[in-house]
Order: structure tokens, then C-alpha cells, then sequence
């Protein structure tokens, strides 16, 4: 049985396609859609972006309000996800386990890139080592599972000075500028200043990752990426790190493995939907 187009008129109220009900799958698209906006969303909005009739996509929307998955606003009669939807939102969250996930994956990271490879969560000592990957190519260092990171010259520490809300950083934060600066340390891209370092948090958010050049283990190179939540806040970050230079490379192959895998196990921030029905109608 071939699957209807989505902007197929024909009665869609049976009909099971292979792995799925026609009619369910439709309604999902156009909830979906309704997803993607930023906001409130009119039915011919929802309708053009869906490919679908408005008639068709104005039934969905009403089991939808009757479900608790949307909402109606009186004043405008524009539609947007109601109380259901953010309760599943939440639900799915909380049962997501991104360091889980993510660790399934590292050792295939670590062979691709024939880099070792380590994910690390923020805690109170700091960025903290939770999975580490040799990879093919032996890498003897002192990390190992619990070492942590200084903020300001090593790659982790420095996505998570990126990602991470500030008022969790501004203690530890401060404490290293102190030192810093009474040691008269400074990098070729950071000063001890708070200015310097908002100019490095843009930078490496602008770029999704992170990188030194042996400054904080001499002669070990490392990249790092963060895995961010709805809120593109970091919930772990995940690095590459060896002795070969190339790893740092703007177009190094481990590098675009690395933003790869770090978007993939990402969820993608509700204020990039917008960005994507855009793309999707241009």
C-alpha cells in the first residue's frame, strides 16, 4: 500500500501504511509544525507549512484541543501547544539520559577519529570526567575517570565556561582569574579580564567547539563540543584529545566528527525551530 501525500484531500480516517496508520502519521506532521513556530501560529500558517488543505488541518487541530495537545487563543483564533504537550515534553526529558546515550557511541568516535575520546559533566570539584576512550592510537596522560578541568586552559572546562549559566560558574570563575593573573599567565586568545573571557565564551559558542594546544597537559592537544539540552545549556561535553596538531585544524575530519556527534546527541533548543521552518519554506 503506498502512503497517501501528506496534502492529499481523501478521506484519511483508516487505512494502516506499512508501519504505521496514514491518518495518524498526518496529524503528527501537522503537530509537529505547530512545533516549529515560535509562537501562536494562524490555520493557514500551520496549513502552508503542513502541505495540507486548512480544512483538513483545522479537524486535526480540534481533537488536538480536545486531547489538551493545543490550544485556541480567544482574541487572535490563532492555535498553539497546549498543557498535554508540554507534559509529554517534560516527561520525555526527564527520562532522557544524555550521558547514557552518549558513552553508547564514544568508542565509535574514538575509532573514526583514531583520537582518544572523553565525555565530562559539571560538578562540584568542576568539569569532571565520566567516560573515557583510549581509541586505536595509545594516548598516555594522567585523565582518567574523575579527573576534572580548569575552566580557562583546558577545552572542556572551556564549553562548559561557554554553555554553562553563569551564576554557576562565578565562584570558580573568579577564583582562577585571581591566580591567573597573580601568576601573570596569559593565553594568545585569553587575558585574566572579564571582557577577554565573554569574547572567548562568544567565540566558542559561535564555532560549538573548544580547543588548546598543549597548555594544559604540554604536548596534548584536545577539541571539545557540548552536548546541550531545550535550553542549548551544556550537559556534558565531549572531547578529542592526542599529540598530533592536526586535530586542531578548522577543517580536520575529527573535528566535523566531533560537532557531528555533539549535535546528534543534542536537543535542538526551542528557539531554533523558527530557524528551521524557515529553512524548510525557503
Amino acid at each position: 500500500m503506498k502512503r497517501k501525500p501528506a496534502n492529499d484531500t481523501s478521506d484519511d480516517s483508516g487505512g494502516a501504511a506499512p508501519g504505521g496508520i496514514q491518518a495518524l502519521d498526518a496529524a503528527l506532521s501537522v503537530l509537529r509544525v505547530l512545533r516549529s513556530f515560535d509562537g501562536p501560529a494562524t490555520l493557514s500558517d500551520i496549513a502552508r507549512e503542513a502541505g495540507m488543505p486548512p480544512s483538513k488541518v483545522h479537524r486535526y487541530l480540534a481533537s488536538f484541543i480536545h486531547a489538551g495537545l493545543a490550544v485556541q487563543k480567544e482574541r487572535s483564533g490563532r492555535y498553539d501547544l497546549g498543557r498535554e504537550a508540554a507534559e509529554l515534553g517534560v516527561a520525555a526529558i526527564s527520562r532522557n539520559n544524555f550521558v547514557l546515550r552518549a558513552s553508547e557511541e564514544l568508542e565509535d568516535l574514538a575509532l573514526a577519529t583514531g583520537q582518544a575520546a572523553l565525555l565530562a559533566v559539571w560538578s562540584h570539584n568542576g568539569p569532571t570526567v565520566v567516560r573515557l576512550e583510549r581509541g586505536p592510537n595509545l594516548t598516555t596522560t594522567s585523565i582518567g575517570l574523575g579527573s576534572t578541568f580548569s575552566l580557562l586552559n583546558s577545552a572542556t572546562g572551556r564549553v562548559f565556561l561557554a554553555y554553562l549559566p553563569p551564576q554557576q560558574l562565578t565562584a570558580r570563575l573568579q577564583n582562577e582569574l585571581e591566580r591567573t593573573a597573580a601568576a601573570g599567565l596569559s593565553w594568545p586568545d585569553l587575558t585574566p579580564e572579564p571582557a577577554s573571557v565573554d569574547a572567548l565564551r562568544a567565540k566558542v559558542r559561535h564555532e560549538r567547539i573548544a580547543y588548546v594546544d598543549g597548555r594544559f597537559i604540554p604536548g596534548l592537544c584536545a577539541i571539545s563540543s557540548a552536548i546541550t539540552n531545550w535550553q542549548d545549556e551544556i550537559e556534558l561535553a565531549v572531547t578529542l584529545f592526542g599529540t598530533h596538531r592536526e586535530l586542531l585544524q578548522p577543517d580536520s575530519a575529527a573535528r566535523a566528527a566531533l560537532i557531528d556527534f555533539a549535535a546528534r546527541h543534542s536537543i535542538i533548543p526551542p528557539a531554533q525551530f523558527g530557524n528551521s521552518r524557515d529553512a524548510r519554506a525557503r
